[in-house]
């Protein structure tokens, strides 16, 4: 099993905490509408040596700006793609927030071809600068990006399934505040897992797990249900062709980078749901319910129970999600492949 990264010393500062010195964490993208929200929350993380900060433009400024944030630990920007596997070197968490946001009327295919090359990139240089971190992936289509990753990961002989992440936490959050607004309370006091894929149908809120117990009905389920749907929609709509879920994003992408940290400095009962390779389902890649650890993910946790409504979405979403990692894992094999070829000519 591989060690993490930098890894060094543990001081535990209360018996709930655990703090681990001499982290990296990387951020690539992180000078986009989402990396730098996301960087700023990051930076409020204990323990965290090193932040650092890559992206195709220059990165020194936000870098400098980040820096004087009166946190311990040092943030060191790095820019261009010569510069991807350096900002990698080492880390123990890598989270990937770069690519093109959704616009409005743009297909997931469409996306994939925009953001599909980020994965190979990325995973390629994790690959050669820091096989043992763990990796969590922002961009978009996490459903078809995750497969993408892995099988550029397996090619390099460096994929461990327990370490790659596709991050859905949004969705999570999104139903907290949308469940706890329609019952009147704080969404910190709602609880529900969002299993399936991060896309349209694919996305299920188990209302029937909710805890406390939502008291709409069979409409207000359903209601319920398709606004966390089509929430990534709404926020494309209002933005008016300008972006996507940037903030909002920033804030879930940070409370899972934190609860890798937390599960890397050995906390107890870290649970999260994550797109991730499973053999829960028949389709070889699924959000759920994980429980995280030193080294990613520790425990795949049981599908919960579901109600007939919600049995009879899981049931169409998983051809959805079969579909979509196939055309990652071509997506991948392909880019692989047209890699390959010049190399082998005279």
């Amino acid at each position: 099993m591989f060690l993490l990264g930098s890894l060094k010393s543990q001081t535990k500062i209360a018996p709930w905490r655990v703090v681990i010195r001499t982290l990296k964490v990387s951020v690539v993208g992180a000078g986009g509408g989402i990396g730098q929200p996301l960087s700023l929350l990051i930076r409020r993380s204990p323990g965290i040596d090193e932040l650092a900060l890559h992206d195709l433009s220059e990165m020194k400024g936000i870098a400098a700006d980040l820096s004087h944030v009166s946190q311990e630990g040092k943030v060191i920007g790095f820019t261009g793609e010569v510069e991807l596997e350096p900002a990698l070197s080492g880390a123990d968490v890598v989270v990937v927030a770069a690519g093109m946001p959704r616009l409005p009327g743009m297909l997931r295919d469409q996306l994939m071809a925009a953001n599909g090359s980020v994965a190979v990139k990325v995973a390629t240089a994790v690959s050669n600068a820091c096989p043992g971190a763990l990796l969590a992936f922002i961009t978009n289509p996490i459903n078809m990006i995750v497969p993408t990753a892995a099988e550029v990961l397996k090619a390099h002989g460096a994929y461990d399934p327990r370490r790659l992440f596709g991050i859905t936490t949004l969705d999570v959050v999104r139903s907290k505040k949308f469940i706890g607004d329609a019952m009147k309370i704080s969404p910190d006091k709602v609880n529900i897992p969002v299993i399936g894929g991060h896309a349209g149908i694919t996305i299920l809120p188990l209302i029937s797990q909710c805890q406390p117990e939502f008291k709409g009905g069979r409409e207000d389920v359903q209601k319920m249900t398709h606004r966390i749907q089509e929430a990534g929609t709404e926020v494309v709509n209002a933005k008016a062709g300008k972006g996507s879920a940037t903030l909002s994003m920033a804030f879930a992408g940070a409370h899972f980078v934190d609860s890798l940290l937390r599960g890397i400095g050995g906390q107890e009962g870290i649970i999260e749901c994550a797109f991730v390779a499973s053999e829960l389902t028949e389709a070889p890649f699924i959000a759920s319910l994980l429980e995280l650890g030193k080294y990613g993910i520790k425990r795949y946790l049981p599908l919960p129970p579901m109600s007939v409504n919600e049995k009879e979405a899981f049931e169409k979403l998983l051809p959805v999600l079969k579909q979509n990692a196939n055309e990652g894992i071509d997506f991948a094999r392909k880019s692989l492949m047209e890699k390959a070829i010049p190399a082998a000519l005279p």
